[in-house]
């Protein structure tokens, strides 16, 4: 499975870095994992291939659980017929309607303010999750 995490914004704290490679390195044996960074959601969208799944991480969005997230990961293993799947997330202003609008499903980490910066850390540890729960591994809640 081929997944794109694009982000508004580059990483530049050392902690976070450190945590992003971290999560980078556990995925490799689970998808194809690419970050992008970009300067804006207009470089954001137009990088997106016509064919991609888009799911963005937004305030609006529904809360899921570890096991709904591993789920939708299932769904498009299964059903996505090889659709490069991205996961947006945007920057201090959040997602514009265009980007809202083109994304499958938006997804939020309940009704708090998080910094982007960490929402890509969240974001990659719940990829992590979602494959450890698939594949019946221990992880999850251990």
């Amino acid at each position: 499975m081929k997944i794109t995490v694009a982000a508004i914004g580059r990483l530049k704290e050392a902690y976070l870095v450190a945590a992003e490679a971290e999560y980078t390195k556990r995925l490799r044996p689970y998808c194809t994992l690419k970050v992008d960074e970009h300067d804006s959601e207009a470089a954001l969208l137009k990088s997106l291939p016509t064919s991609a799944h888009l799911y963005a991480f937004d305030e609006r969005g529904e809360p899921l659980t570890s096991q709904q997230f591993a789920e939708l990961l299932a769904a498009e293993a299964s059903h996505g017929g090889g659709a490069p799947i991205v996961f947006a997330i945007g920057g201090a202003d959040g997602h514009s309607d265009e980007l809202r609008k083109r994304a499958k499903k938006l997804i939020a980490f309940g009704r708090l303010t998080i910094a982007h910066r960490l929402v890509r850390i969240l974001v990659l540890e719940q990829l992590y999750r979602g494959f450890k729960i698939l594949k019946g591994e221990p992880y999850h809640r251990d």
